[in-house]
């Protein structure tokens, strides 16, 4: 695998602090071995910085904005406060993840015979030209295998890489929720009420659970949970609609609000 030497200008980089001056702070860039970067105090907040050790500490890990690197000098300058909270989460995160699919490979390499490098070689660099990182192919197998395989991944190290991420990653999922004022005028209204909660829990997808409770007439809360926002909106969406279009024939009414209407 192709490791670049320095980062580029722009990039976010996490790194750990290992000195504090008045002037500033050196900081190693944990992604790039053996580099440092320097964040001069202007960099550190915004605003007048009074005292430096109030913003900045020593072994403080940092996501940092490179802002200019000097290769012939070994030298990054770095941002601190150019760096906001989201910016600053999603990094952390990723370098997480890379971290642990770096392990997760290593263990993958070890149960087929081969080193890390070689799986590097062999595999590992055209899934992360596939999907982006690494960890995110991990997930992918943890999720459906059948996606790597549609995508042309059938050699024989695939199993195994099915079966590491399978027991090392828990793929995340979102719960969404609505309320739905549903309504019928026929005397037999509650049953067919309960035909459209029925068709409406149903999914397509297997991994979407989709539940309907009582609040109190007419009032029901709907919620999803999916693998992801989207597809549980669109499952939230579905499952309303179904109601809808049933409840209709039977002289009803199903109206859906975000909040419980009082």
């Amino acid at each position: 695998m192709i490791k670049k030497e320095f980062p580029e200008e722009g990039e976010l980089v996490v790194g750990t602090v290992i000195k504090v001056q008045n002037f500033g702070a050196f900081v190693t860039l944990d992604e790039y071995p053996g580099k440092e970067g320097f964040i001069h105090i202007a960099e550190i907040a915004t605003g007048w910085v009074k005292r430096i050790r109030n913003h900045i500490k020593e072994k403080q890990k940092v996501v940092c904005k490179v802002l200019h690197v000097d290769m012939t000098k070994q030298h990054v300058d770095l941002s601190l406060k150019r760096v906001n909270e989201h910016q600053r989460r999603d990094k952390i995160q990723e370098w997480k993840n890379k971290g642990k699919s770096e392990k997760l490979l290593e263990m993958v390499a070890k149960k087929i015979g081969k080193s890390k490098e070689q799986c590097y070689k062999d595999f590992a660099e055209d899934l992360i030209k596939k999907y982006g990182t690494l960890y995110t192919a991990f997930e992918e197998a943890a999720y459906d295998i059948d996606t790597l395989k549609k995508d042309g991944y059938k050699n024989s190290w695939i199993d195994t890489f099915e079966e590491i991420a399978k027991s090392n990653i828990t793929i995340p999922f979102v719960n969404i929720k609505g309320y739905i004022d549903v309504k019928s005028w026929l005397p037999d209204g509650v049953k067919h009420i309960r035909d459209a909660f029925i068709l409406a829990e149903n999914s397509e997808y297997e991994d979407v659970e989709i539940k309907i409770k009582y609040v109190g007439a007419p009032h029901y809360m709907i919620t999803v949970k999916a693998p992801d926002y989207k597809i549980a909106e669109d499952e939230l969406k579905k499952a309303v609609e179904k109601i809808q279009n049933n409840i209709k024939q039977f002289k009803g009414e199903c109206e859906f609000h975000r909040k419980l209407e009082e």
